[in-house]
Protein backbone atom coordinates (compact mmCIF):
# COMPACT_ATOMS: atom_id res chain seq x y z
CA UNK A 1 0.00 0.00 0.00
CA UNK A 2 1.02 3.60 -0.46
CA UNK A 3 1.13 5.85 2.59
CA UNK A 4 -2.01 7.52 1.28
CA UNK A 5 -3.86 4.22 1.09
CA UNK A 6 -2.77 3.26 4.59
CA UNK A 7 -3.87 6.62 5.99
CA UNK A 8 -7.31 6.52 4.38
CA UNK A 9 -7.88 2.91 5.43
CA UNK A 10 -7.05 3.98 8.97
CA UNK A 11 -9.64 6.76 8.81
CA UNK A 12 -12.10 4.08 7.70
CA UNK A 13 -11.06 2.10 10.83
CA UNK A 14 -9.70 -0.75 8.73
CA UNK A 15 -6.51 -2.60 9.68
CA UNK A 16 -3.27 -1.72 7.93
CA UNK A 17 0.00 -3.66 7.83
CA UNK A 18 3.26 -2.38 9.26
CA UNK A 19 3.58 0.97 10.98
CA UNK A 20 0.81 3.00 12.46
CA UNK A 21 0.26 5.96 10.09
CA UNK A 22 1.52 9.34 11.27
CA UNK A 23 1.23 12.97 10.21
CA UNK A 24 1.08 16.44 11.75
CA UNK A 25 -1.50 19.18 11.56
CA UNK A 26 1.38 21.58 11.02
CA UNK A 27 5.12 20.96 10.93
CA UNK A 28 6.38 24.48 11.49
CA UNK A 29 10.03 23.43 11.90
CA UNK A 30 10.88 23.58 8.21
CA UNK A 31 13.51 26.27 8.77
CA UNK A 32 15.30 24.11 11.33
CA UNK A 33 14.93 20.92 9.28
CA UNK A 34 15.42 22.21 5.73
CA UNK A 35 16.45 25.86 5.94
CA UNK A 36 13.16 26.88 4.28
CA UNK A 37 10.35 29.02 5.70
CA UNK A 38 7.05 27.24 6.24
CA UNK A 39 4.30 28.33 3.80
CA UNK A 40 2.09 29.61 6.66
CA UNK A 41 4.86 31.90 7.86
CA UNK A 42 5.34 33.64 4.54
CA UNK A 43 3.90 36.99 3.54
CA UNK A 44 1.72 36.90 0.45
CA UNK A 45 1.13 40.64 0.12
CA UNK A 46 3.22 40.76 -3.06
CA UNK A 47 1.45 37.87 -4.76
CA UNK A 48 -0.51 40.27 -6.92
CA UNK A 49 2.73 41.88 -8.09
CA UNK A 50 4.38 38.61 -9.09
CA UNK A 51 4.65 37.56 -12.70
CA UNK A 52 3.00 34.27 -13.66
CA UNK A 53 6.43 32.63 -13.68
CA UNK A 54 7.22 33.92 -10.19
CA UNK A 55 3.88 32.68 -8.88
CA UNK A 56 4.54 29.30 -10.40
CA UNK A 57 7.98 29.03 -8.77
CA UNK A 58 6.48 30.07 -5.45
CA UNK A 59 3.73 27.43 -5.69
CA UNK A 60 6.25 24.73 -6.60
CA UNK A 61 8.50 25.67 -3.67
CA UNK A 62 5.58 25.37 -1.26
CA UNK A 63 4.69 21.96 -2.67
CA UNK A 64 8.30 20.82 -2.35
CA UNK A 65 8.34 21.76 1.35
CA UNK A 66 5.22 19.74 2.12
CA UNK A 67 6.66 16.73 0.31
CA UNK A 68 10.06 17.07 1.98
CA UNK A 69 8.47 17.01 5.44
CA UNK A 70 6.31 13.99 4.63
CA UNK A 71 9.23 12.01 3.21
CA UNK A 72 11.76 12.80 5.93
CA UNK A 73 9.40 11.97 8.78
CA UNK A 74 7.49 9.18 7.03
CA UNK A 75 4.16 10.98 7.24
CA UNK A 76 1.25 9.33 5.51
CA UNK A 77 -0.58 12.62 4.90
CA UNK A 78 0.07 16.33 4.53
CA UNK A 79 -2.14 19.18 5.64
CA UNK A 80 -1.85 21.94 3.02
CA UNK A 81 -2.61 25.32 4.53
CA UNK A 82 -4.91 27.63 2.68
CA UNK A 83 -4.11 31.34 2.54
CA UNK A 84 -7.09 33.51 3.35
CA UNK A 85 -7.54 37.23 2.82
CA UNK A 86 -9.33 39.49 5.26
CA UNK A 87 -12.64 38.35 3.76
CA UNK A 88 -11.78 34.69 4.52
CA UNK A 89 -12.14 33.72 0.86
CA UNK A 90 -9.78 31.02 -0.43
CA UNK A 91 -7.27 32.12 -3.05
CA UNK A 92 -8.33 29.33 -5.39
CA UNK A 93 -5.80 29.83 -8.23
CA UNK A 94 -2.85 29.79 -5.81
CA UNK A 95 -4.19 26.83 -3.86
CA UNK A 96 -4.90 24.82 -6.98
CA UNK A 97 -1.38 25.34 -8.33
CA UNK A 98 0.18 24.16 -5.06
CA UNK A 99 -2.04 21.09 -5.04
CA UNK A 100 -1.25 20.34 -8.67
CA UNK A 101 2.47 20.47 -7.94
CA UNK A 102 2.08 18.16 -4.96
CA UNK A 103 0.40 15.56 -7.14
CA UNK A 104 2.85 16.15 -10.01
CA UNK A 105 5.89 15.69 -7.77
CA UNK A 106 4.61 12.93 -5.47
CA UNK A 107 1.69 11.34 -7.29
CA UNK A 108 -0.63 9.51 -4.91
CA UNK A 109 2.14 8.82 -2.40
CA UNK A 110 0.48 10.85 0.38
CA UNK A 111 -3.04 11.79 1.42
CA UNK A 112 -3.64 15.53 0.94
CA UNK A 113 -5.82 17.44 3.40
CA UNK A 114 -7.15 21.00 3.55
CA UNK A 115 -8.68 23.13 6.29
CA UNK A 116 -12.45 23.17 6.01
CA UNK A 117 -14.23 24.24 9.20
CA UNK A 118 -16.93 26.93 9.01
CA UNK A 119 -17.81 26.79 12.72
CA UNK A 120 -16.73 29.38 15.27
CA UNK A 121 -13.69 28.58 17.37
CA UNK A 122 -12.93 30.11 20.78
CA UNK A 123 -12.73 33.87 20.18
CA UNK A 124 -9.51 35.77 20.79
CA UNK A 125 -8.99 37.93 23.84
CA UNK A 126 -9.76 40.98 21.74
CA UNK A 127 -13.11 39.64 20.54
CA UNK A 128 -14.17 37.51 23.52
CA UNK A 129 -16.50 40.04 25.15
CA UNK A 130 -18.24 40.97 21.90
CA UNK A 131 -18.62 37.33 20.87
CA UNK A 132 -20.02 36.28 24.24
CA UNK A 133 -22.53 39.13 24.11
CA UNK A 134 -23.65 38.11 20.63
CA UNK A 135 -24.13 34.49 21.73
CA UNK A 136 -26.77 35.64 24.20
CA UNK A 137 -28.21 38.68 22.45
CA UNK A 138 -27.77 38.10 18.72
CA UNK A 139 -27.16 34.43 18.09
CA UNK A 140 -28.86 34.68 14.71
CA UNK A 141 -26.06 36.88 13.36
CA UNK A 142 -23.49 34.26 14.36
CA UNK A 143 -25.51 31.61 12.59
CA UNK A 144 -25.67 33.73 9.44
CA UNK A 145 -21.89 34.21 9.47
CA UNK A 146 -21.35 30.50 9.94
CA UNK A 147 -23.71 29.70 7.09
CA UNK A 148 -21.95 32.18 4.79
CA UNK A 149 -18.61 30.51 5.42
CA UNK A 150 -20.16 27.05 5.16
CA UNK A 151 -21.48 27.89 1.69
CA UNK A 152 -17.99 29.07 0.67
CA UNK A 153 -16.53 25.74 1.77
CA UNK A 154 -19.23 23.86 -0.11
CA UNK A 155 -18.31 25.86 -3.22
CA UNK A 156 -14.62 25.01 -2.74
CA UNK A 157 -15.55 21.35 -2.29
CA UNK A 158 -17.46 21.33 -5.56
CA UNK A 159 -14.41 22.81 -7.31
CA UNK A 160 -12.23 20.07 -5.88
CA UNK A 161 -14.64 17.22 -6.53
CA UNK A 162 -13.33 14.95 -9.26
CA UNK A 163 -9.91 16.65 -9.55
CA UNK A 164 -8.04 14.03 -7.52
CA UNK A 165 -6.06 16.81 -5.83
CA UNK A 166 -7.44 16.46 -2.30
CA UNK A 167 -8.50 13.53 -0.16
CA UNK A 168 -10.16 15.26 2.76
CA UNK A 169 -10.56 18.15 5.14
CA UNK A 170 -9.39 18.94 8.65
CA UNK A 171 -11.93 20.96 10.60
CA UNK A 172 -9.68 23.08 12.77
CA UNK A 173 -11.88 25.26 14.98
CA UNK A 174 -10.88 24.85 18.64
CA UNK A 175 -13.83 24.61 21.02
CA UNK A 176 -12.15 23.98 24.36
CA UNK A 177 -9.85 25.37 27.00
CA UNK A 178 -7.79 22.91 29.05
CA UNK A 179 -10.31 23.05 31.89
CA UNK A 180 -13.56 22.88 29.93
CA UNK A 181 -15.24 23.69 26.61
CA UNK A 182 -15.89 27.31 25.74
CA UNK A 183 -19.46 26.41 24.75
CA UNK A 184 -22.14 25.04 27.05
CA UNK A 185 -23.90 21.94 25.74
CA UNK A 186 -26.94 23.96 24.71
CA UNK A 187 -24.85 26.60 22.91
CA UNK A 188 -22.79 23.98 21.13
CA UNK A 189 -25.91 22.18 19.95
CA UNK A 190 -27.40 25.45 18.73
CA UNK A 191 -24.44 27.39 17.31
CA UNK A 192 -22.02 24.69 16.21
CA UNK A 193 -23.32 21.14 15.85
CA UNK A 194 -25.88 21.68 13.04
CA UNK A 195 -23.29 23.39 10.83
CA UNK A 196 -20.57 20.91 11.71
CA UNK A 197 -22.89 18.04 10.81
CA UNK A 198 -23.92 19.67 7.52
CA UNK A 199 -20.39 20.37 6.28
CA UNK A 200 -19.23 16.88 7.23
CA UNK A 201 -22.22 15.43 5.39
CA UNK A 202 -21.32 17.50 2.31
CA UNK A 203 -17.72 16.28 2.40
CA UNK A 204 -18.80 12.68 2.84
CA UNK A 205 -21.37 12.86 0.04
CA UNK A 206 -18.64 14.03 -2.36
CA UNK A 207 -16.21 11.31 -1.28
CA UNK A 208 -13.92 13.33 1.01
CA UNK A 209 -12.60 12.31 4.41
CA UNK A 210 -12.93 14.51 7.50
CA UNK A 211 -10.89 14.95 10.67
CA UNK A 212 -12.37 17.13 13.41
CA UNK A 213 -9.70 18.92 15.46
CA UNK A 214 -9.92 20.65 18.81
CA UNK A 215 -7.37 21.09 21.56
CA UNK A 216 -8.28 21.19 25.23
CA UNK A 217 -10.82 19.28 27.29
CA UNK A 218 -13.06 17.91 24.58
CA UNK A 219 -14.58 15.25 26.83
CA UNK A 220 -17.97 16.95 27.40
CA UNK A 221 -18.45 17.50 23.65
CA UNK A 222 -17.22 14.17 22.32
CA UNK A 223 -20.62 12.54 21.95
CA UNK A 224 -22.05 15.54 20.10
CA UNK A 225 -19.04 15.64 17.78
CA UNK A 226 -19.10 11.90 17.08
CA UNK A 227 -22.78 12.23 16.17
CA UNK A 228 -21.71 14.69 13.42
CA UNK A 229 -19.91 11.71 11.81
CA UNK A 230 -16.33 12.84 11.18
CA UNK A 231 -14.05 10.03 10.10
CA UNK A 232 -11.58 10.92 12.86
CA UNK A 233 -11.02 13.18 15.87
CA UNK A 234 -7.78 15.04 16.60
CA UNK A 235 -5.94 15.91 18.94
CA UNK A 236 -7.11 14.10 22.11
CA UNK A 237 -5.19 16.56 24.23
CA UNK A 238 -3.74 15.03 27.43
CA UNK A 239 -3.08 18.54 28.78
CA UNK A 240 -6.87 18.97 28.59
CA UNK A 241 -7.46 15.73 30.48
CA UNK A 242 -8.37 13.65 27.43
CA UNK A 243 -7.40 9.99 27.79
CA UNK A 244 -6.69 8.17 24.54
CA UNK A 245 -7.44 4.82 26.19
CA UNK A 246 -10.80 6.02 27.52
CA UNK A 247 -11.86 7.66 24.25
CA UNK A 248 -10.84 4.58 22.30
CA UNK A 249 -12.83 2.32 24.61
CA UNK A 250 -15.96 4.47 24.29
CA UNK A 251 -15.82 5.69 20.69
CA UNK A 252 -13.21 3.63 18.84
CA UNK A 253 -15.87 1.58 17.06
CA UNK A 254 -17.44 4.80 15.66
CA UNK A 255 -14.56 7.11 14.83
CA UNK A 256 -10.80 6.95 14.19
CA UNK A 257 -8.47 8.73 16.60
CA UNK A 258 -5.44 10.95 15.97
CA UNK A 259 -2.86 12.38 18.33
CA UNK A 260 -2.34 12.35 22.08
CA UNK A 261 1.47 12.70 22.40
CA UNK A 262 1.80 15.30 25.15
CA UNK A 263 3.12 18.58 23.72
CA UNK A 264 3.93 19.82 27.22
CA UNK A 265 6.40 16.99 27.64
CA UNK A 266 7.77 17.58 24.14
CA UNK A 267 8.53 21.14 25.23
CA UNK A 268 9.78 20.72 28.80
CA UNK A 269 10.07 17.02 29.61
CA UNK A 270 13.23 14.96 29.64
CA UNK A 271 14.12 12.89 26.57
CA UNK A 272 13.09 9.81 28.53
CA UNK A 273 9.68 11.34 29.25
CA UNK A 274 9.21 12.22 25.58
CA UNK A 275 9.99 8.67 24.46
CA UNK A 276 7.86 7.14 27.22
CA UNK A 277 4.87 9.30 26.33
CA UNK A 278 5.21 8.40 22.66
CA UNK A 279 5.20 4.73 23.70
CA UNK A 280 2.12 5.28 25.88
CA UNK A 281 0.26 6.86 22.97
CA UNK A 282 1.26 3.99 20.70
CA UNK A 283 0.21 1.38 23.24
CA UNK A 284 -3.18 2.97 23.87
CA UNK A 285 -3.86 3.90 20.25
CA UNK A 286 -2.82 0.57 18.79
CA UNK A 287 -4.82 -1.53 21.25
CA UNK A 288 -7.71 -2.05 18.81
CA UNK A 289 -5.35 -2.94 15.96
CA UNK A 290 -6.85 -0.27 13.70
CA UNK A 291 -8.22 3.25 13.56
CA UNK A 292 -5.29 5.18 15.07
CA UNK A 293 -3.01 7.88 13.61
CA UNK A 294 0.03 8.69 15.74
CA UNK A 295 0.88 12.38 16.12
CA UNK A 296 1.30 15.16 18.64
CA UNK A 297 -1.58 16.55 20.68
CA UNK A 298 -1.28 19.83 18.78
CA UNK A 299 1.40 20.28 16.12
CA UNK A 300 5.16 20.66 15.67
CA UNK A 301 4.98 24.33 16.56
CA UNK A 302 7.49 27.17 16.24
CA UNK A 303 9.90 27.08 19.17
CA UNK A 304 9.75 23.33 19.67
CA UNK A 305 13.20 21.75 19.72
CA UNK A 306 13.55 19.81 16.48
CA UNK A 307 15.51 17.11 18.30
CA UNK A 308 12.50 16.47 20.56
CA UNK A 309 10.21 15.99 17.59
CA UNK A 310 12.73 13.72 15.92
CA UNK A 311 13.04 11.65 19.10
CA UNK A 312 9.26 11.20 19.16
CA UNK A 313 9.27 10.36 15.45
CA UNK A 314 12.12 7.87 15.86
CA UNK A 315 10.34 6.14 18.74
CA UNK A 316 7.25 5.75 16.56
CA UNK A 317 9.31 4.50 13.61
CA UNK A 318 11.04 1.82 15.66
CA UNK A 319 8.16 0.71 17.86
CA UNK A 320 4.84 1.70 16.28
CA UNK A 321 4.45 -1.45 14.18
CA UNK A 322 1.39 -3.67 14.12
CA UNK A 323 2.20 -7.32 14.68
Amino acid sequence: MTERERFLRTLDRLPVPGRVPTYEQVFFLTLEAFGRVHPLQRQFAQWGQMSPAERDRHARDMAEIYIAVARRYHHSAMFVHVDYGTDRIVDWPRLRRVLEYIRELSGLEFAVLLHGDPTFAIPTGETMTDFATRMYEDADSLKRETMTLLLEYEDLTRRLHGTGLVDGFVLCSDYCFNAAPFYTDDMFNDLVAPYLARIISTYRDLGFYTIKHSDGNLNPLLEAIVQCRPHAIHSLDPQGGVSLAAVSARYGDRVALCGNVNCGLLQTGTPEQVADDARRSLREGMARGRGYVFCTSNCAYTGLDLARYELMNRTWYEEGIYA
